[in-house]
């Protein structure tokens, strides 16, 4: 049984309008935190690239401080904070001395709601994400990450990924006036979760509910595609100079989302089929038949609201790209038909358990898995009993539900690189 034991030391309750999770740990003087809040972007519309401007510049000052003088407060303390967007909600986190906590939140607080949102920080941000889609253009992986996405799923569905250039002419395309109206729409208390670890105490909830007392909701609902498109198998090429290496992602959509009954069963599964090193795909099309330096598998992008895909990613020479195709094909055919075996279930519940506790062994770690789990909805003790989940899992199980998802038969391929001619 797992001895973690994290739930029955986890309060929960609310501060202001966040539901707030406190775990104090063994850590003397230091508290690390997380927290999120629903956005409800407009997938259909250029919210989601909105929604990745304002979280860029959330920390470039407030309408009351600009940012040297925000980065000297946090600097002054050892304070360190961030922010990220997240398909349907944005969030935060950071790290404090106890005693610093409730400035520091207070800082976190008037970013999040009153940021200064500057018109040459806001162009700075779009020359930066403008930067980031054209260094993308030299990645083979993410174009044929980007071309398998486009095949899965449709325009408003969050996996979806824009064409490099329509991406590109839309960033061209944002205002300051539209990037300020997004602010003023969709950031608020919605779903508001803050999880607090290390050196909490009662007035941990005092601070929060001081910090964002009064953080009013948006009541916005998300619009998006929550089903894959239905298209039947197909190939993509993405042709790219000088790229004699190519990479190769297949993958089909799953009706499969993060708190589906066989959910850790299949994730399971596909694990053991490429996860890591002593996944199948690995030893056989890399050590047996030596076609690839670098072969995977996983389930991509699944969420309680909506669903993912199955992907299985390999490099490929170009004089390997046909074999090395075919090879990875009948691997996975293999491992439907084969089932997953006893040995092979024993590594992955061994790696998953381990990955699992690993990732709760800071502050940090255990504040985000907090969150995370929160974010779910899962119950507290979820945490608790993962590792034990994980390892009741029966090889019948798996494979009932790898042969319930992965349809190798369904795949569809984005290959990316110098096609051979």
């Amino acid at each position: 049984m797992s001895d973690l034991h994290l739930a029955p030391r986890t309060t929960d309750t609310s501060a202001g309008p966040a539901r707030l999770l406190l775990l104090p740990t063994g850590v003397r003087d230091v508290v690390s935190f997380r927290g999120s809040f629903q956005t409800a972007p407009d997938f259909g519309a250029d919210d989601d690239i909105l929604q990745d401007i304002v979280a860029s510049v959330l920390d470039k000052g407030t309408q009351a401080r600009d940012r040297f003088e925000i980065a000297q407060e946090l600097e002054g303390r050892g304070a360190q904070v961030s922010f990220y967007s997240d398909g349907l909600r944005m969030g935060f986190s950071g790290r404090a001395l106890r005693d610093d906590l409730a400035e520091v939140l207070a800082i976190v607080a008037e970013q999040v709601r009153q940021p200064a949102l500057d018109a040459d920080e806001i162009q700075k941000a779009v020359v930066r994400a403008t930067a980031g889609v054209r260094r993308s253009l030299e990645s083979t992986g993410a174009q044929a990450s980007g071309a398998l996405a486009r095949r899965l799923y449709p325009p408003a569905h969050p996996n979806y990924a824009l064409e490099p250039e329509t991406e590109l002419a839309r960033l061209d395309g944002v205002t300051v006036e539209a990037v300020r109206a997004y602010h003023a729409a969709h950031v608020g208390s919605d779903g508001f979760t803050l999880a607090v670890v290390g050196d909490v105490s009662p007035a941990t909830a005092d601070a929060v509910a001081d910090a964002f007392g009064g953080w009013p909701a948006t009541g916005r609902t998300a619009t998006f595609d929550a089903a894959a498109a239905p298209l039947p198998p197909g190939r993509v090429e993405v042709p790219m100079e000088d790229r004699r290496n190519l990479d190769v992602h297949l993958g089909h959509a799953v009706d499969l989302r993060r708190d589906s009954p066989d959910f850790l069963a299949a994730y399971a599964g596909v694990f053991a089929l490429g996860g890591n090193f002593s996944g199948r795909l690995m030893q056989t099309v890399r050590d047996e038949q030596g076609l690839t330096y670098g072969i995977g598998a996983g389930l991509g992008g699944p969420s309680v609201e909506h669903d993912g895909h199955v992907r299985i990613q390999v490099t490929l020479s170009q004089e390997n790209l046909a074999r090395g195709v075919a090879a990875t094909r009948a691997e996975v055919e293999g491992f439907v038909a084969d089932g997953v075996s006893a040995e092979a279930l024993r590594q992955t519940q061994t790696t998953l358990a381990g990955l699992h506790v690993v990732g709760l062994a800071t502050t940090g770690g255990l504040a985000a898995r907090l969150l995370v789990n929160a974010e779910r909805g899962f119950a507290l003790d979820y945490l608790d009993r993962y590792p034990d989940l994980v390892h009741e899992l029966t090889t019948r199980e798996v494979t009932e539900a790898v042969r319930r998802h992965l349809r190798p038969a369904d795949l569809h391929e984005a290959v990316a690189g110098s096609l051979p001619t």
